[in-house]
């Protein structure tokens, strides 16, 4: 089992940046793949940023330029900057890992609001 939480959401201006982060805990060490994805209000939940355990990244083309995904592997913890934020944006965002066997665990999500 697989236990994620994230952090780092809140209210921030257009043009802004919030880095949101999402600690794993239980068994990490299972874990081969781990993504950010978002609910806009009214929208299907929709992936955002991928890292894969060997170390490869990719971030989705809409938000391509503004977000990045990093990792801290000592303290089990993936991080979504976002920069340049607007108000498309404005979601919940999710935190999701994959285990080798194919399990998937979600976080509780976390509230992004873009507005002035």
């Amino acid at each position: 089992q697989v236990q994620l939480v994230e952090s780092g959401g809140g209210l921030v201006q257009p043009g802004g940046s919030l880095r949101l982060s999402c600690t794993a805990s239980g068994s990490v060490f299972s874990i081969i793949r781990m993504e950010w994805y978002r609910q806009r209000p009214g929208k299907e939940r929709e992936l955002v940023a991928t890292a894969i355990k060997a170390g490869n990244t990719n971030i989705a083309d809409s938000v391509k330029g503004r977000f990045s995904i990093s990792r801290e592997d000592a303290k089990n913890t993936i991080y979504l900057q976002m920069n340049n934020l607007n108000p498309e944006d404005t979601a919940v965002y999710y935190c999701k890992n994959t285990d080798y066997r194919g399990y998937v665990y979600w976080g509780q999500g976390t509230q992004v609001t873009v507005s002035s």
